[in-house]
């Protein structure tokens, strides 16, 4: 296990390579003129998306190729320089779970379809986390590739219970007195634990999606997840107790801007059925690699737009967009 805290994580979104090349001052044939120490250095950044489609039956399409595909950014086409069909390319997750009082009927039933997930979807190099939240935010497993520590973590949720009788390592950001601290939830997962991670990362969240005392706004946590280049996956929990209602409007908000989906929970038996449809996603994804031809190095959101030209019932999830990097 990583050995981890709250501490301000860095800030990065797209995979960055420097290519160095150097020639000394020794000839090498009669022919080569001396040259003198140098040293050549370009920086490439380089967009990986990772993309679902499935058809208007809702069924994984599983056979296109590269030629199927275009990206665009910003409403330019790019071209699309990295194709796979990936299923075994190592993934990072974040398991994150509402234990706020509105949970305290289905948190058994989270403990347990959650834990057969890790069995299910985890294999090797596979590494994940578990982290709850309700009054404050508490991290119950740093990464590791261990499902038994994750199993162990998961069983430890207790509703509405402080880091210090649970064994978490408390979240940095100080709670308001109260209330479902959802939003502070993701921004810490993705600003201060995946952000560092490489490859695919997803949050997979277990909420009413109702926050009633983040410090932060939705909008930070959404920022924080796109900085970090990470999915957000909701397993929306009605009828357990809602509140005020705009659970959905959040739940849609955040997996539509982050390229995830939300997957309705009314019973026990949707939800084990809710965490098979998001093991299928993460196991039949395609990777589409591409140079922005924007190449300035200037913070912004960039816009994606992913199509399969040629299938019309084509469904596509994947992210939404990315912050270019700074100079």
């Amino acid at each position: 296990m990583r050995m981890t805290s709250y501490a301000a994580g860095i800030l990065t979104l797209a995979a960055a390579g420097i290519i160095a090349a150097s020639a000394n001052g020794q000839s090498q044939s009669k022919q080569q003129t001396p040259q003198s120490d140098q040293t050549l250095k370009s920086q490439v950044t380089v967009v990986n998306v990772f993309a679902t489609v499935r058809d208007r039956h809702h069924g994984i399409i599983s056979d296109l190729t590269e030629k199927d595909f275009k990206i665009l950014e910003d409403s330019q086409e790019q071209k699309v320089a990295f194709f796979s069909r990936e299923k075994n390319l190592p993934m990072t997750l974040g398991i994150l779970i509402d234990t706020s009082g509105s949970m305290d009927r289905i948190l058994n039933a989270e403990q347990d379809a959650a834990s057969q997930f890790l069995q299910r979807v985890m294999r090797k190099n596979d590494e994940a986390m578990v982290i709850s939240f309700d009054l404050d935010v508490n991290l119950l497993a740093d990464f590791t590739q261990d499902t038994r520590v994750l199993e162990r973590a998961i069983r430890r949720t207790v509703i509405n219970a402080p880091a210090a009788g649970i064994g978490g390592t408390v979240g940095t950001i100080p709670t308001q007195g109260g209330g479902t601290n959802l939003y502070d939830a993701v921004y810490l997962a993705a600003h201060d634990e995946l952000a560092s991670e490489a490859g695919r990362k997803a949050i997979i969240l277990l909420t009413d999606a109702e926050d009633t005392g983040s410090r932060l706004r939705i909008q930070d946590a959404i920022e924080a997840a796109q900085r970090a280049d990470t999915v957000i996956h909701v397993l929306l929990l009605r009828d357990f107790m809602a509140t005020s209602g705009v659970g959905p409007g959040v739940a849609n908000k955040m997996t539509s801007e982050t390229g995830g989906r939300v997957i309705d929970v009314h019973n026990n038996k949707t939800l084990e059925k809710a965490f098979d449809e998001i093991a299928e996603e993460l196991s039949s994804q395609y990777v589409l690699g591409y140079y922005p031809t924007n190449e300035k190095r200037d913070g912004t959101f960039r816009k994606i737009q992913v199509e399969v030209v040629s299938r019309s019932d084509a469904k596509i999830t994947a992210r939404k967009g990315y912050y270019a990097p700074r100079k």
